[in-house]
């Protein structure tokens, strides 16, 4: 063996180190998932778009702000504001940060690849990419600062640096998990329970008084479109379409491997 045959032997087999296992799927499965990836990107632009309409216009969407603060201030309560404030900061600009760090790297060193874990932390970064490069463009002011329970925030106020964080973590996380599961009602259920954090941590930034509705909604639509960039992604580097018993073959293989990637 030569000495570029080993060179391209020990490339090659650093490379498989973060190469997924392939999924294989049959018929038109591939083409699904690059369809569902294309209409969360088009659904995410179009609605960050006609809300940042709303916003700049004072019109549509935007005349939910108030009420919606309104509301939520109406309900104010010792034990929900301690509530709202834990959630604060645990999904804050501190916590977060130190969440998706160890996720990652715990994740990429005991899973067999470290494709996964490289992808969620790509897609986080993309997505604190988007709003740090939008906000001061944008330049949209917060509610004003007696409203702010705890401590004045001079940032921008949209999109939502906290809810598209939340959002961007849980829905790439949520797709990189349960889309190797075989099982779709699994996958729906996951993907409803991070809606949820995802909407919980909404109404927790504007009870706090630091966002209106509508920066939370845009940054929601913000995290669909890299949701669907990373599942573009994924598809393109780790989707094969074989015959249903290739399927049948590597499905047997996941069950196994999943469980013992996971952390």
């Amino acid at each position: 063996m030569t000495e570029t045959d080993e060179r391209a032997g020990r490339m090659r087999r650093f490379h498989e180190r973060f190469l997924v296992e392939e999924r294989v799927v049959v018929g038109s499965g591939k083409r699904n998932l690059y369809l569902i990836a294309g209409a969360l990107i088009v659904l995410g632009l179009t609605g960050f778009f006609f809300v940042l309409d709303s916003i700049l216009e004072s019109d549509d969407l935007s005349v939910i702000d108030q009420p919606v603060e309104v509301w939520l201030e109406s309900g104010r309560d010792d034990w929900l504001t301690v509530v709202m404030i834990v959630l604060s900061v645990v999904f804050g600009p501190i916590a977060m940060p130190i969440i998706i760090l160890v996720t990652t790297v715990t994740w990429g060193i005991l899973a067999k690849h470290a494709w996964r874990p490289l992808l969620l932390a790509g897609g986080m970064i993309l997505g604190v990419v988007i709003v740090q490069a939008l906000a001061p463009i944008i330049a949209r002011d917060r509610p004003p600062a007696e409203e702010m329970m705890i401590g004045y925030d001079p940032t921008s106020s949209f999109p939502s640096g906290h809810v598209m964080g939340v959002a961007d973590f849980l829905f790439i996380g949520t797709y990189l998990v349960f889309s190797r599961h075989r099982r779709p009602v699994i996958t729906v259920l996951a993907f409803v329970a991070a809606s949820v954090i995802v909407l919980l941590t909404a109404i927790c930034r504007i009870y706090l008084g630091y966002h209106y509705a509508t920066d939370a909604l845009g940054s929601i639509f913000l995290s669909l479109v890299v949701l669907g960039i990373v599942i573009a992604v994924d598809t393109w580097r780790t989707v094969r379409v074989g015959t249903p018993a290739e399927a049948a073959a590597v499905e047997s293989g996941d069950e196994t491997i999943g469980s013992e990637e996971v952390p």
